[in-house]
């Protein structure tokens, strides 16, 4: 069985983060700890978001690493952040940070799939509404199917 793409350990509830890039160090840290990436990847999130702001709109942003640190990600893998106070990313409010990493192009199968959920604003609002890390896993689980 492979590894799934969003285990439960990496789906977690915050009540805020400091700013922008504490929130990018803070999924980013979650794919560390899962094994996904190495450490230097979570500064390529950085370099990332000063270069282009991966705020995707409905409360979403979804940090990840530049093209150069592919070498840095060891397996493909998402972790999911929601924030009871939005995060102020560039002038946009964020609840949602999801950390993402893909080996080769399993990234644009994954991001497709979380644009599909995001996209719904009743699902959102679900999101948003969940009592639990739990909950909020099982509303996200359509992400590791294949």
């Amino acid at each position: 069985m492979t590894e799934e793409i969003l285990p439960a350990a990496n789906v977690r509830l915050a009540p805020r983060a400091a700013g922008r890039d504490d929130a990018i160090r803070e999924a980013g840290a979650i794919l560390v700890e899962a094994g996904a990436v190495d450490p230097a990847y979570v500064d390529s999130m950085l370099e990332r978001e000063q270069s282009v702001s991966t705020y995707m709109g409905n409360l979403l942003a979804i940090p990840h690493g530049t093209n150069e640190a592919k070498d840095a990600i060891r397996r493909s893998a998402l972790s999911v952040i929601r924030y009871d106070e939005p995060v102020d990313w560039g002038g946009d409010e964020a609840r949602f940070v999801v950390g993402i990493a893909g080996i080769e192009n399993e990234h644009l199968d994954i991001l497709s799939k979380i644009a599909i959920i995001f996209s719904d604003d009743d699902e959102v609002q679900r999101l948003v509404d969940a009592t639990s890390a739990e909950q909020l896993h099982a509303l996200l689980s359509e992400v590791n199917a294949s």
